[in-house]
């Protein structure tokens, strides 16, 4: 098997917020990777640009530090030098005008030009605003803008009406790391790409969806933004819902940008409101030496959820009648991250009761170890009659790509398509706000009644009453980390 590299264009790529965590851990190592491996075209820059006062070869020392703790395995010396060539730095005020002649200086009209605004979004106006003043968007400029895409419907709004302002929609990038994890876009694959699960893939067959986004961490630093957004804003809103949709849309009739949004935002928009009793929401508690919910955001009266479980539904012909079970959350047993589709029993089994066996499960493995798993029923070996067994047919990508198994991270598939243009695997406006006008109702209606979530051991499967959810339906969640 031939991994093919196809070489983007030349192109200037100015990170806003250069210096901060997330270009750090993942846009520097992420750009470090495409270059190693021949995607970035000879002639591209990397143009950091903050507050910090920094030049060249501090920003180059910043980068290779980075690259070093983030990327992977050890990086040649002349690939990593050669790399590091390519990064330039400017010291930049996006509420004044102090560097923007400088960055100005610098561009090319050679180059594709984008601008990842790696900043909170209060400082999105001031930057596209500046940006335009110093003469430094055509039509082909890009840029990218990082989640949370507003609190609720009302700001989403605004920020869309800040960006609109500035840019076409076309050239604006909302990026959700989520859909550039290589399972996710498999996830397309199987489904479009193959006969046998496409007549299915629909309520007569499939009893219900479980996902999952299961994190063994806590809020750590996060305590200040998490307490005022919670898991239903920070995690359901953006990252389950695009799983959520990917996993329910309709086939499009082409893999063309719109052509999928426009799939993707029917899902949303097909989406019932969810009733209070198929709603919970979970606070991990103090479990040994580690600190509880409230103790990390400082907030001893904190009634913001760090786990919650939905059950769902897309009310269209395909959907009536499958739930769709949505969880995630905060210091939960293991990191899991999955797609559960679990197949209706058999309509009668000619073996009888007593003989075994299960339902079919296609599991599609996002995090940790990314692959997918088919479980099907089998005769048990062995003499003594008809014994059935289930057992999964694996793809692990890892095992089954060997050498091709180290797929690019989320960021770097992500980045690449701004380069290209591609804005398949980016939200539109849209599908923004119906996201949030579909999630709005469901936060009021906890907080109009002052509901508290219910605490849960660190490490944990998450509250009880997420397994209750299920067992009311005669279902089951599967474990988290199995």
């Amino acid at each position: 098997m031939v991994s093919r590299i196809i070489p983007v264009e030349r192109f200037d790529l100015i990170i806003f917020g250069g210096t901060g965590d997330l270009a750090r851990r993942k846009i520097l190592p992420g750009l470090f990777r495409r270059f190693a491996d021949g995607q970035m075209p000879e002639g591209s820059r990397i143009i950091g640009a903050a507050r910090s006062e920094m030049d060249q070869a501090a920003f180059q020392e910043f980068a290779e530090e980075a690259i070093s703790s983030f990327a992977g395995s050890a990086p040649e010396d002349t690939v990593l030098k050669a790399f590091l060539d390519t990064l330039d730095y400017v010291t930049i005020d996006a509420l004044g005008e102090d560097g923007w002649a400088e960055l100005s200086a610098k561009m090319r009209d050679t180059a594709v030009r984008a601008f990842y605004f790696s900043v909170g979004p209060s400082l999105f106006d001031d930057l596209a605003m500046r940006l335009h003043k110093h003469n430094l968007v055509d039509p082909e400029t890009r840029i990218v803008v990082e989640k949370p895409f507003g609190h609720d419907l009302e700001t989403a709004r605004a920020l869309n009406k800040v960006l609109s302002a500035h840019f076409d929609e076309s050239q604006i990038y909302r990026i959700d790391h989520y859909l550039g994890k290589e399972t996710v876009q498999n996830l397309m694959a199987v489904r479009f790409g193959n006969m046998l699960f496409e007549p299915l893939w629909n309520s007569q067959y499939i009893d219900h969806v479980q996902i999952t986004v299961a994190e063994e961490v806590g809020v750590g630093g996060r305590g200040g933004y998490y307490d005022k957004s919670g898991a239903m804003r920070d995690m359901v809103q953006n990252h389950l819902m695009q799983l959520l949709c990917l996993t329910a849309m309709e086939p499009p009739a082409k893999f063309d940008p719109d052509a999928v949004r426009d799939e993707k935002l029917k899902v949303i928009r097909a989406l019932e409101p969810v009733e209070p009793h198929h709603i919970v929401r979970g606070q991990y508690s103090e479990t040994g030496d580690e600190q509880g919910f409230r103790d990390d955001v400082e907030n001893p009266k904190s009634w913001t959820e760090s786990f919650i479980a939905l059950k769902c539904h897309v009310q269209n012909w395909r959907w009536a009648g499958t739930p769709f079970y949505l969880r995630t959350g905060k210091r939960l047993q293991a990191r899991d991250s999955e797609i559960i589709v679990v197949f209706k029993e058999t309509p009668h089994s000619i073996f009888g009761m007593e003989a075994g066996g299960g339902r079919n499960e296609l599991r599609i493995q996002l995090q940790p170890d990314e692959g997918i798993t088919l479980k099907v029923t089998i005769k048990e070996p062995g003499p003594g009659g008809m014994r059935l067994m289930d057992v999964p047919l694996d793809m692990s990508f890892a095992e089954t790509l060997g050498d091709h198994a180290d797929t690019p991270d989320a960021y770097e598939r992500l980045i690449m398509d701004v380069i290209r243009g591609n804005q398949t695997l980016f939200m539109r406006d849209d599908e923004v706000e119906a996201a949030w006008a579909w999630t709005d109702p469901i936060i009021q209606g906890w907080e109009s009644v002052n509901d508290v979530p219910k605490p849960y051991d660190s490490y944990s499967q998450g509250p009880t009453d997420a397994a209750l959810l299920m067992q009311r339906d005669g279902r089951e969640w599967r474990e988290i980390g199995a």
